[in-house]
């Protein structure tokens, strides 16, 4: 997928470490407390959303990068999707919260839940967190009540980062678990964020980032055997921009 409006200037490292880290961890740190604060009054977690919202909001800002979304108007407000995007930066998640105008819960690797305050929220506002060896059996149980809840969930299924911006396969499980909490999946195309912050690199670069949602693939009626071709189908959907 080709870079979308990215601007040739760098954040230099003294930038990077002296102004965007600190910003970034204040905001983490101030909301994320807020976020913790209301779970003991908010237990569906809804505000503690918003607090993330505009946690992702302040990060694009501090960078400069501008998102620009197609699609939304498709999407039924107030119903419960899975998002399923491609991954090639941490950005994704900031874009992906800041955009997106639903309640959204992401599905991720339980390691996340240790770090302080950004851990501490996804474990208090009702977000999965995952042991990829062993996810457990009550993970569709868990989905379902963030469905009783007019939740959404936003996955990455290719399950890391794309070092050269070449989507991976899609893996099943976030399209089992979709399957059996009978979700629509709506695929998200991402275009650009890998230019914002490469993987493996500190340096970040200010820039717009594209953001398409495509039609929503329905699930119902599709068996757990062809859950591989659900996966292919949303892949395919993910690599063609509207």
């Amino acid at each position: 997928m080709p870079a979308f409006g990215i601007e040739m200037r760098e954040f230099h490292w003294w930038r990077t470490v002296f102004y965007l880290i600190p910003a970034v961890t204040l905001y983490t740190i101030a909301l994320g407390t807020v976020s913790l604060v209301s779970t003991l009054i908010d237990r569906t977690g809804n505000f503690a959303h918003r607090c993330a919202r505009a946690w992702a909001m302040l990060i694009l800002k501090t960078t400069g990068v501008r998102v620009r979304i197609s699609g939304l108007e498709q999407l039924e407000p107030g119903r419960s999707y899975v998002f399923a995007a491609n991954h090639q930066s941490i950005y994704d998640i900031p874009i992906v919260f800041s955009s997106v105008p639903f309640q959204l819960r992401i599905v991720a690797k339980e390691s996340l839940g240790r770090i302080p305050f950004l851990g501490w929220h996804l474990q208090r506002a009702g977000h999965l967190l995952v042991d990829r060896r062993n996810p457990g059996a009550d993970i569709v149980q868990k989905m379902r009540r963030l469905v009783g809840e007019s939740s959404s969930l936003i996955v990455f299924p290719e399950g890391t980062r794309s070092v050269d911006g070449t989507l991976g396969r899609f893996k099943k499980g976030s399209f089992l678990v979709a399957l059996g909490a009978k979700l629509p999946v709506v695929p998200v195309t991402i275009e650009g964020s890998r230019h914002v912050m490469q993987k493996g690199r500190l340096m970040v670069r200010p820039g717009e980032v594209l953001l398409t949602v495509h039609d929503a693939v329905p699930t119902e009626g599709v068996g757990r055997e062809e859950v591989r071709a659900l996966a292919e189908q949303v892949r395919a959907a993910v690599a063609r921009p509207r």
